[in-house]
């Protein structure tokens, strides 16, 4: 370091990035060429960063039809989610004029000049809608290169003018369909385990829904940072819809792979919840994103489903548990469950181990 050279200080150069309110879109059209050091990952994390080292495996992720019979679909669902935890789903009966209506709304938000979008961007949950990058950026040891639109949708909607009319229009019905989807694929699910129908349903599992928007914009250096890191989702249940723009990775063994988009198609995924409700019978796996080396954005939608019950004691499901099956985690309050995965950045499957006997 030369005398006229400062010491990096990550945490300040990450709160002057945080106050500027521009987001990682904001970066890219002030046309920057370098990203920030703060969203560099260590050399040792970012060696399979680049789409060109993906991984060659040829294990497809299951594409499950929903207009098969009841019962194929059952096996099918509980196959795919016992091992690799995801599965993309066809003819599920999501109007398609309500998928490209919010995908389009998100990236018309994004798309909004700094001025207008920043008037939006805080990390203040409690007002049921937030616009900001990374949710952990201050927890975390390096961002990563996205912007991310948070908004609870149950059981009480957000505040009034927490989001801009239209988005919220666009989110509420995509919300509508996707929350009558969730009922019968938890139904499925339930089904698979050799449980009651509705046993998911009357957990209230399919009251407490955040919906989270993610744009990717394009990154000018890829190999350094990531679109948003390995994690597995802490809840019930996820539903996504993504873009044509690709990125999304599962891990399989010590591969990664690709979660190719197919059109009209949504990506579900079982989240960590609901391995530990299965007493591990189902899985949830980790996955990512890589930055997307794109000038197209990529964008996404998830619906996390959890439990509106937050004070009621959560675990393995009694009838999944016997002698020659006992209980792998112990019991916990979902309100310590969400209080320890938001005050840590998000990394592999802590939550599951944390939880476990």
């Amino acid at each position: 370091m030369t005398a006229n050279e400062q010491p990096y200080d990550r945490l300040r150069e990450v709160k002057q990035f945080d106050d500027s309110k521009i987001g990682v879109k904001g970066l890219v059209d002030s046309g920057l060429t370098t990203i920030p050091r703060f969203f560099q990952h260590p050399p040792n994390i970012r060696s399979g960063f680049l789409p060109s080292s993906r991984s060659k495996s040829s294990y497809q992720i299951p594409i499950i039809d929903l207009s098969n019979h009841r019962t194929k679909i059952i096996d099918q669902i509980k196959s795919a989610s016992s091992s690799l935890g995801f599965f993309q789903i066809i003819n599920h009966n999501v109007p398609k004029q309500t998928l490209n209506h919010a995908i389009s709304s998100v990236k018309a938000f994004n798309e909004l000049p700094t001025d207008e979008k920043s008037q939006y961007y805080h990390r203040n949950l409690g007002r049921g809608a937030s616009f900001s990058t990374n949710f952990d950026l201050y927890q975390s040891q390096a961002a990563s290169w996205r912007d991310t639109l948070q908004i609870r949708l149950g059981p009480t909607p957000p505040n009034p003018g927490a989001l801009p009319e239209d988005l919220e229009l666009a989110i509420v019905e995509w919300d509508r369909e996707i929350k009558k989807l969730g009922e019968e694929l938890m139904g499925l699910i339930s089904e698979g385990l050799g449980l009651e129908k509705e046993r998911l349903k009357d957990m209230s599992c399919l009251e407490a829904r955040t919906v989270v928007g993610h744009y990717y914009p394009y990154c000018p250096q890829p190999d350094l940072t990531i679109g948003i890191s390995s994690h597995t989702d802490p809840g019930v249940l996820t539903v996504l819809q993504q873009n044509e723009v690709g990125g999304l990775q599962v891990k399989f063994d010590d591969d990664w792979v690709d979660i190719e988009p197919v059109s009209g198609a949504l990506v579900i995924n079982i989240g960590d919840l609901l391995q530990i409700m299965s007493n591990d019978e189902l899985k949830s796996v980790e996955h990512r994103v890589l930055a997307n080396p794109n000038h197209n954005p990529r964008l996404s939608i998830a619906v996390f489903f959890n439990p509106s019950k937050r004070e009621e004691l959560l675990g393995p499901l009694p009838e999944l548990v016997s002698a020659e099956k006992p209980p792998v985690y112990r019991e916990f309050m979902m309100t310590d469950f969400l209080k320890r995965f938001f005050s840590k950045e998000l990394d592999g499957k802590s939550l599951t181990d944390y939880y476990k006997i």
